[in-house]
């Protein structure tokens, strides 16, 4: 049986969220429903209400107005219920520096109820999982970044619960382990957690999440399949590379007269790009171009991107080097 059949599905309900500082609302209105046993992504600029959201989530701050449910329990009713179904990660590594690697995961297993035995010996499975077998008995403090952010992640994961916060989760980390990560989650989803993840990386929304909300000035502005986004924006492109530079204009003038749409100007001379409103139609283009006796290199049918997507939303593609706004310090 997998984990989340023994619990109501969504694994997160969240109506009217609200929270204010001072007299700004950070988070005004969100409503969230998480699937059990699925990966949502919530995505967003700086100080857009991502983190403040999951923290009012995981019962670390008191919601101002809304109601919010982990697994058909209130998070402020019935918070302690509610921690004991949750794990979360935030932006900054919570370990001991002063402790070795294996150190701080037993102290956070003898933390969740196991026995001295019981801890080593999950202490040890997560090492491995991690990676971080050869450096166990190494002080925190020589980690590299990339090293504390997987111990973190492993910390949490030691009693691995049926929900999962993982608030910006590989950033600062190097593509492989950033990668080593990605596979982490989706084996956490395999296995029974429902995972809930923040990030400013597009493309790892892109590739983890099954659905994905979009959160700026502290409101949901677009939810939905990745897919479902993307199509929401706009029109599928058909990316030409000409064998010849010189058919480029010929190339164009094909485009207009099958499509009634001028090519996208590019800064590439074997380079057309054709805005397609029915990806169908890319085969009358092929046909036309064809019969004018203009070779093609390479081609490829492409939808928007979900940069595109953000940008569009947002009117910003978010960065992880952006420097943390004050609202998005996370902790466990």
């Amino acid at each position: 049986m997998q984990r989340d059949e023994q619990f109501p599905s969504p694994a997160v309900q969240a109506r009217g969220l609200v929270k204010i500082w001072g007299t700004e609302r950070t988070v005004d209105g969100v409503d969230l429903t998480v699937p059990a046993g699925s990966i949502y992504g919530v995505l967003g600029p700086n100080g857009a209400g991502k983190t403040t959201t999951i923290r009012m989530l995981a019962t670390l701050l008191r919601p101002d107005g809304g109601t919010a449910e982990i697994y058909g329990h209130d998070v402020v009713s019935e918070a302690h219920v509610v921690r004991q179904l949750i794990g979360l990660t935030g932006q900054y590594a919570s370990v001991d520096d002063r402790l070795t690697g294996r150190e701080n995961l037993v102290i956070f297993g003898r933390l969740l109820g196991l026995g001295s035995s019981e801890a080593k010996k999950r202490a040890d499975e997560l090492l491995e999982s991690f990676d971080l077998t050869e450096a166990a008995a190494r002080s925190v403090k020589k980690f590299s970044g990339g090293m504390r952010r997987r111990l973190d992640l492993a910390a949490s994961l030691i009693a691995q619960p049926p929900l999962i916060f993982l608030d910006e989760p590989t950033t600062g980390l190097d593509p492989r382990t950033r990668a080593q990560m990605w596979d982490t989650i989706r084996h956490l989803v395999e296995t029974g957690s429902t995972v809930l993840l923040t990030t400013q990386y597009l493309d790892e929304a892109d590739a983890l999440a099954d659905r994905v909300a979009v959160i700026d000035h502290g409101r949901v502005v677009a939810e939905g399949t990745v897919d479902a986004l993307k199509a929401s924006i706009g029109i599928t492109s058909l990316n030409i590379t000409l064998r010849q530079a010189s058919d480029h204009r010929a190339a164009e003038r094909i485009v207009y007269d099958t499509l009634g749409l001028a090519a996208v100007e590019t800064r590439e001379s074997q380079r057309v790009v054709a805005p397609l409103a029915d990806a169908e139609r890319a085969t009358d283009v092929l046909v036309a171009l064809r019969r004018a006796g203009i070779a093609i290199a390479e081609l490829t049918v492409q939808k928007p991107t979900l940069d595109e997507v953000f940008l569009t939303i947002t009117g910003q593609v978010p960065t992880a080097e952006q420097a943390p706004a004050v609202e998005e310090v996370g902790s466990r």
